[in-house]
């Protein structure tokens, strides 16, 4: 899987030989920058003005950007014509997890044009999952195929992804081990799919399009239905691992007399901070984020204080860990972290502030995602669209065979 560097160069080059390169950085900027004009990509790329008219020309005839006239009121002199994602090109997001599977589609630019949370009352068998996502998509079909131009499938897996064929090698909470997942999916879509770990998807759209934008070092952690995973940014790459599997930190000690992991180990931060414990002390048998997090916000019961602030006094061990080990500059948390953080944010800035090495925590600044509940559509949305920004001359919407069920 080639993964795009969201902090990767902007330079272009005006040698001839390199137009793919050009058109690469050319639609990176726009996608990532969602609006940029002709004037700007030429500062920014390094590019003179005819490359620059040249290569949007090009990208506006495949369909991938689209340009309007500026507001002549806010420009001096000759104005500027903007250069925007093409909103018809768009990528579906799967999000399987133990109590739901969120399918959506996003367009270039990031933007969610729309969500479904499928309800299953147990955690889906990988069969179940893909026959649930072929279904929604086949809902969508004739939508897909009248307004937009479909790149393909990106899946946030709450589990561990191997990066050279997007195998499941291990979704705990899931009960997956060694699952084509994404294969499956291509045979019940007809759609090419790429899938990696959520927590890394969350990672990449917060460092696109949210609180990490413009900074090269950033710890992500989220919280979901199927536990916790982290995605860093280290030097303005993502951090993979050899296979893929990096940033685990759901699976860091927090408590040496803890209970046993499901992965095997004893006392992982995972098994000591739950979405479920949270559901029990709030009385709710489920609660999508957005439930769980004013449910919370509405509670002054102390056994739910009580509950939260013993929850930020695992997590904050986890990230003392991190921040020690990593340097960022800035900590992200997501899903239902950036709940429990929202509930008592100076509690767990409180703890940070004194249990790392004091220059590893001088700096570091913790806030919540900014990306919300579209985090993880966003994040595998951005996976779907790493082949086309990677070489866009290169790509062509071909037709989609028709959808088989898995049995």
């Amino acid at each position: 899987m080639t993964r795009v560097d969201p902090q990767r160069s902007e330079r272009g080059n005006s040698n001839d030989n390199v137009r793919r390169h050009n058109l690469s950085v050319v639609l990176g900027l726009v996608h990532h920058k969602r609006s940029l004009s002709r004037a700007q990509l030429t500062r920014q790329t390094g590019l003179n003005r005819s490359t620059i008219a040249a290569l949007v020309a090009e990208l506006v005839e495949r369909e991938l950007v689209v340009e309007t006239e500026p507001d002549p009121s806010n420009s001096r002199g000759r104005p500027s014509p903007i250069v925007r994602p093409n909103p018809r090109v768009v990528a579906i997001s799967i999000n399987p997890e133990i109590d739901a599977i969120s399918i959506g589609v996003v367009s270039l630019g990031g933007t969610v044009i729309k969500k479904i949370r499928y309800v299953t009352e147990h955690s889906p068998s990988v069969g179940e999952a893909v026959n649930i996502s072929a279904v929604v998509i086949e809902a969508m079909r004739s939508e897909l195929d009248s307004r937009y131009r479909t790149v393909g499938i990106g899946v946030a897996v709450p589990g561990q992804v191997r990066a050279s064929d997007g195998l499941v090698r291990m979704a705990p909470h899931l009960a997956w081990q060694d699952e084509p997942f994404g294969r499956l999916l291509e045979d019940a879509t007809g759609f090419d799919v790429v899938a990696d770990n959520d927590a890394h998807l969350g990672a990449m759209a917060e460092s696109t399009f949210g609180a990490g934008r413009g900074l090269s070092d950033v710890i992500y952690v989220n919280g979901g239905a199927s536990g916790i995973g982290g995605g860093i940014i280290a030097g303005g790459v993502p951090l993979g691992g050899v296979d893929g599997y990096a940033g685990e930190i759901g699976h860091t000690l927090v408590n040496s007399d803890g209970i046993a992991c499901q992965c095997g180990a004893m006392g992982c931060l995972e098994t000591e901070v739950r979405r479920e414990n949270l559901l029990s002390v709030l009385q709710l048998d489920n609660a999508d984020p957005d439930e769980l997090e004013s449910a919370l916000f509405a509670s002054s019961s102390p056994s739910v204080i009580a509950e939260v602030h013993r929850q930020l006094d695992f997590l904050a061990i986890a990230l003392r860990n991190s921040i020690n080990m990593l340097n960022p500059q800035l900590v992200i948390v997501g899903g239902f972290l950036a709940s429990i953080y929202a509930a008592a944010p100076h509690y767990l800035e409180a703890l940070l502030a004194k249990q790392p090495l004091l220059a590893s925590r001088d700096g570091v600044r913790v806030t919540r995602a900014e990306l919300g509940s579209d985090l993880l559509i966003i994040g595998a949305g951005e996976l779907a669209f790493e082949a086309i920004l990677a070489d866009p001359g290169a790509f062509s919407f071909a037709p989609v065979s028709v959808p088989a069920i898995v049995e």
